[in-house]
């Protein structure tokens, strides 16, 4: 699908795209609850390989990954530069700072880890790293991590199609209705070419982590509106792309599996300045 992993490849510039970038808020609680969490297991992974529990979690949206490094004994600082999602962020009971993180000022403060959950591609890419390695303590790492699913063709085709048609201007109505896993891929390495560019991280690594998931029509069109391609619509544009996704589920049956691949790109500081 055009835009579901809010992941995108270049020539569209996402980092620039700050209205797009300050979208997500509009139904922060409709976001919250149909947004898949992450692999416990890349949590543990992350936690395990910091040097103390401190996290930094760089557009935070509504605190998805961040409670889940609360629940695994982390002390967690949210950035976020939409105030509605940091709003409900704090009504779960998180410390959440209203920023876009290049323009955060971290007061001195340091941090073990810096995440970044589905949101590196908000934040200009040079800029970002710099900034997280002077935020990051000595041995601090800095995760980078995302989601991508790409539904059956079946469901792809039809919204790809009226998104085409409904919204003909968005810079994802001109993308296949399905990318292959690669250049995704392809997305995490450049962030890996960045951090071992500035000479402040150790070697990057890249993981990988496959799951799935199954979806009635009900909780795929749930989903979708939060996804950014469909963010800014207007109300009869969103109807009209749900409607054809809508029929194209029920014909598989009403619902479907998404096979998830989650992809992290991370790397220790190195220095001791």
């Amino acid at each position: 699908m055009p835009t579901p992993s809010r992941e995108h490849p270049e020539p569209v510039r996402l980092h620039q795209a700050r209205q797009m970038a300050e979208s997500f808020g509009i139904d922060a609680q409709r976001y919250d609850h149909a947004r898949p969490a992450y692999p416990e297991a890349l949590v543990a992974r992350i936690v395990a390989g910091s040097p103390g529990p401190d996290v930094l979690d760089v557009g935070c949206g509504t605190g998805i990954a961040a409670r889940q490094f609360q629940a695994a004994g982390c002390t967690v600082l949210g950035v976020e530069p939409d105030a509605r999602m940091a709003d409900f962020a704090r009504s779960r009971g998180l410390q959440v700072e209203v920023a876009a993180f290049e323009a955060w000022e971290p007061a001195g403060r340091t941090f073990d880890a810096v995440i970044a959950a589905q949101s590196w591609h908000w934040v200009d890419p040079v800029e970002g790293a710099a900034k997280a390695a002077r935020v990051l303590r000595p041995d601090g790492r800095l995760a980078v991590f995302g989601h991508v699913f790409e539904p059956p063709i079946e469901v792809a085709e039809p919204f790809a199609d009226a998104l085409r048609r409904v919204a003909p201007d968005s810079p994802f109505s001109t993308q296949p209705a399905r990318r292959p896993l690669e250049m995704y891929q392809a997305g995490y390495a450049k962030i890996a070419d960045t951090l071992r560019e500035t000479g402040r991280f150790g070697e990057p690594e890249q993981w990988r982590f496959d799951w799935e998931q199954s979806y009635t029509r009900d909780q795929w069109l749930d989903l979708l509106p939060t996804t950014g391609g469909l963010t800014r619509l207007r109300p009869d544009q969103l109807a009209e792309i749900l409607d054809a996704v809508g029929r194209a589920i029920d014909a598989l049956g009403g619902g479907f599996t998404m096979q998830y691949a989650t992809l992290a790109a991370t790397a220790v500081r190195v220095g001791t300045a």
